[in-house]
Parts: structure tokens; sequence; C-alpha cells
């Protein structure tokens, strides 16, 4: 069998940047050797898994289904060889998965109060979106994770892990207004979506708008202007004076999940509990 984990990862690093260009500089190879890896792993498996053209490359329907078992493949490397070779002193390795957009505030924090509760495990975090984290949850890829949504799954446990509060903060300290020609709109979800339209009915549109808090934040510290923030990672720069909250504009709040593998849980029984000191 000529298929190798080398194989994979450019497969997945296609996959990835949806490109072979970008992936051979992903994996430092030329595009022939990408080229030649992939056909490799199409011959190995006797059916085309990308479509390639000059503007990219596609998954095809087998490639799909590839995708996950890739991943398991390579992930399972990974495990195995991080647990061979751990540092001396633990005992074991805990991946947590969380969306990017929760990282600040809490996903660090749950790696520092995971950590300083149990100094002989070693950890990982991984970002991705919700498809990827619930696919990556339910195949043991990770451990743990932390997510808008709860995961689902035969072996899944969710809970609640916080709520986020969301606040509206400017670059200068004022009140409300009826329309801030520098708002930022800010995509915090179908819910906020809804109850901002309610707060806020306006036929005004914002000029930019951001998928991504980190995203919006930076942007509004560089150039001011407002937007509604997670306040966990807006605190920070109003206790410097840098952003401000909006007087008398109510604030939101939303879910935040946290979900484990009860297999997990039995090699790891404090994960089941550590939520709770977030």
């Amino acid at each position: 069998m000529t298929m190798n984990l080398v194989t994979l990862r450019t497969f997945l690093a296609v996959v990835q940047t949806g490109n072979l260009n970008k992936a051979a500089d992903l994996m430092n190879v030329t595009q022939s050797t990408v080229t030649a890896r992939l056909d490799v792993l199409d011959a190995e498996l006797g059916q085309a898994l990308l479509v390639r053209s000059r503007k990219g490359a596609q998954l095809t329907k087998a490639g799909f289904a590839f995708q996950r078992h890739a991943e398991l493949m390579v992930r399972t490397w990974e495990q195995g060889r991080k647990a061979v070779g751990l540092p001396s002193g633990f005992s074991g390795m805990v991946s947590l998965a969380a969306q990017d957009e929760l990282w600040t505030g809490l996903g660090d924090l749950w790696i520092d109060r995971a950590r300083a509760a149990q100094q002989d495990i070693a950890f990982e975090a991984w970002p991705g979106d919700h498809a990827d984290i619930s696919r990556w949850l339910n195949s043991g890829l990770v451990d743990a994770a932390i997510t808008l949504l709860p995961v689902a799954g035969d072996d899944i446990v969710s809970c609640e892990l916080a709520r986020d509060q969301l606040v509206q903060v400017s670059s200068d300290p004022r009140a409300a207004v009826e329309w801030d020609d520098n708002y930022i709109f800010v995509d915090l979800g179908a819910d906020f979506r809804r109850r901002h339209s309610l707060v806020w009915p306006t036929d005004n549109t914002a000029r930019i708008a951001f998928g991504s808090s980190s995203w919006a934040l930076n942007y509004l510290l560089r150039n001011g202007g407002s937007a509604f923030l997670p306040w966990r990672m807006c605190e920070p720069h109003v206790a410097e004076g840098r952003l401000h909250v909006v007087q008398d504009v109510p604030a939101f709040s939303r879910a935040v999940h946290f979900s484990w593998r009860t297999a997990s849980a039995q090699e790891h029984p404090w994960l089941e509990h550590i939520h709770q000191s977030i």
C-alpha cells in the first residue's frame, strides 16, 4: 500500500486551501509533487477525490466521504505520537476545540482552569467552525468543545457553559443615537439579528459588516465607530478608555455550550465538572 500520512496530509492541505499551489506552499513542496501525491491517492482508492481546475480544487462526493476518515487517520497518528512523546511527568493529553469567536475569555479561560486543576495533563486547542468541531468530537479527534450551539451525538454530552453578554461599544463616549454612520455590524447569530432589528428598527445599513467579533474589534480600535461585541472581549479596552459602553442601549446575551465525549470523561472524570468553574 503506497498511501501514507504525507499523502493524507497533502490531500487535507488541498481541501483546506482549495488550491494546489497554496497547498504546495503549505507543504513546502512543488505543485507537481502535490499532483503526484493526489494521483497516488486516487489510484489507491479507485476514485477521484477532487475536481482539479485552474480555478482551484473542489471535493467530489467520494472526497467528502473520505475527508473525515483522512482527518481521523492523521489525527489518530498525531495523538499516538504525542502520547508516546509526552514530557516526563504528564500522564495524558486532552484536546479542546473551540469556535474562534469563543476563544478570548472562554476557551483561554477553560485551558487556564484545566491546567491549574490537572497539572499532570498536557493540553492542545484547535479552532474550527461548528460543523468541523461536531465532526471532530463525534469521531474522537477532540475530547471537548466550546461552541455556540450544542454538539449532538450518541457519545456526546452538552451543557450551557456561559451567557455571552453582547454590548454596544463606541470609540467615543456617547449615549444612544438614532443612527451612527460609523456603525459596524457584527453578525452574532440568528437570534441576535432578530433582536437587533427590534431594538434598532432603521432602514439604514452599516457600511461594513463582519462575521467575526475579533476582526470587528480590531477594525473598531483602528478606525473608530461603534459595534455590538462580546463584553469579555471589549472589557479590557473599556477599562483602558479606548472604548466606551454606549449609554441607554440594551445589552443582549447568547448561550455558549460546552460538550464532551463520555469516553473521554471515563479517562478524565474532571471533564464533566471543569466547566462549572468558568
